[in-house]
């Protein structure tokens, strides 16, 4: 017998580049969460889900920045740490990459986006102060008199559907939530540009880049160009040099190019024109009938759609045979069982009996419903009561009996007693 020879491979044999890893016939891609895969691919920037469904890009942009300005508006009011607005804000800006503002409300995104970035940070807060800042911050614009929320039945469907919209959030973003901010990242690289005394320096670019959470250069561009592009415009603005024999920002990995994008992005929000919100929202509603029809239309030109979209399946024609008298083809008759049929026929034949004779007396109805209950062992009467088990005449003579046996033991106890009285007689007579 010869011995078997076994082959064992690594890991990384089986790793095949770009695709996966060759396990059996099958291959098979892991998912990897890293800071990197955080930054979206330029295809998917060119047009978010929100232009495809008919979205003016100013609109889109506005609403991003609304967005994000109601949420740093509720940290404050939620006590939050800055680290935690951010992570709501860069939520916010991921979400609409993979969801439209059509389909999705914004005000509702932004409440689950703080209250996820609320636990992200570990400063959690509850889903009841986050309706309320909120329910605040709609109701209290221009009015001196506050109004609390009321605790309706509206309070708890949305509190709800702020949960609901937390979990959407989670799945489409993977729940890959991590966040690597450049606050830190600022700081020391000031300190190595030997600028952290320049207090007004410092203040200037940690401004900026709260100012970028309102734009999605996040998502483009790492936390340490971004951290850069603060600090280039800052030192712009204040007019404060900066080393350029070379570049300064190359020894940190980052280029012009991206910089001055950068600082565009940022510049523009101050540009922006102040559209009111209602003018948005009527927007967004007209995109969102709009796309209604459109999918309306495409089901009644498909004719293969379901109400869903789902596609029907052709059936062919020899997938069943011909309906038969149960089949679903057929309206089908509710086929009672033999045994409620058995049931009916005794329930008519003791109406039909019962109507026929006469009522009985009790000793025949107790009888019937002897008959009728189970059959259970019958006691001896001579056991548990002997007086019901003898005729009238022997209980007569059994209670003479009991009379004379009762006079007899009485005729004994005065014997006893007169006994008794003659020997303390004798007994006083000896003395």
């Amino acid at each position: 017998m010869q011995p078997t020879i076994e082959y064992v491979m690594a890991a990384e044999d089986l790793r095949i580049p770009g695709e996966g890893i060759l396990i059996g016939d099958k291959i098979y891609s892991g998912v990897t969460l890293t800071l990197d895969n955080c930054l979206l691919p330029p295809e998917r920037l060119q047009q978010s889900p929100s232009a495809e469904h008919g979205l003016s890009a100013d609109t889109e942009e506005q609403l991003r920045m609304r967005g994000c300005e109601l949420i740093q508006a509720a940290g404050i009011l939620l006590r939050l740490p800055q680290v935690a607005m951010a992570t709501g804000q860069i939520l916010f800006q991921r979400f609409y990459y993979c969801k439209s503002f059509v389909r999705h409300c914004a005000e509702m995104v932004a409440m689950a986006c703080v209250h996820l970035a609320s636990k992200i940070e570990e400063e959690p807060r509850r889903v009841r102060d986050v309706l309320n800042v909120f329910y605040h911050l709609k109701h209290s614009k221009g009015k001196r008199t506050q109004v609390p929320m009321p605790l309706d039945a509206s309070y708890i469907s949305a509190k709800a559907q702020v949960i609901k919209t937390e979990r959407r959030v989670l799945k489409e973003l993977g729940f890959c939530v991590h966040v690597k901010h450049p606050h830190k990242i600022i700081v020391m690289y000031l300190q190595v540009l030997e600028c952290e005394k320049n207090t007004k320096l410092v203040q200037t670019a940690w401004n900026y880049m709260n100012d970028s959470l309102r734009t999605d250069v996040f998502l483009r561009f790492s936390a340490e160009t971004v951290a850069c592009a603060c600090i280039y415009l800052s030192a712009r603005t204040l007019q404060i040099p900066l080393p350029d024999q070379p570049p300064w920002f190359l020894l940190f990995g980052a280029s012009e190019e991206d910089l001055r994008e950068i600082c565009g992005r940022i510049l523009r929000l101050y540009s922006l024109p102040n559209v009111s919100l209602p003018s948005m929202l009527k927007e967004v509603d007209q995109c969102h009938l709009a796309l209604d029809a459109r999918i309306a239309k495409a089901k009644l030109a498909g004719g293969g759609l379901l109400a869903v979209g789902t596609p029907t399946l052709d059936v062919p024609s020899s997938f069943s045979p011909a309906s038969k008298a149960a089949s679903p083809a057929v309206p089908q008759t509710n086929r009672e069982s033999p045994l409620n049929q058995v049931a009916l026929k005794n329930a008519c034949r003791k109406l039909t009996n019962g109507d026929e004779k006469k009522r009985g007396s009790r000793s025949d109805e107790r009888r019937e419903t002897q008959s009728m209950s189970p059959s259970r062992r019958r006691r001896s009467r001579s056991v548990s009561s002997p007086l019901r088990s003898v005729s009238p005449t022997h209980r007569q003579k059994i209670s003479r009996r009991d009379r004379e046996r009762e006079k007899e033991r009485e005729r004994r106890r005065e014997r006893e007693r007169e006994r008794g009285r003659g020997r303390r007689d004798e007994y006083s007579r000896r003395r």
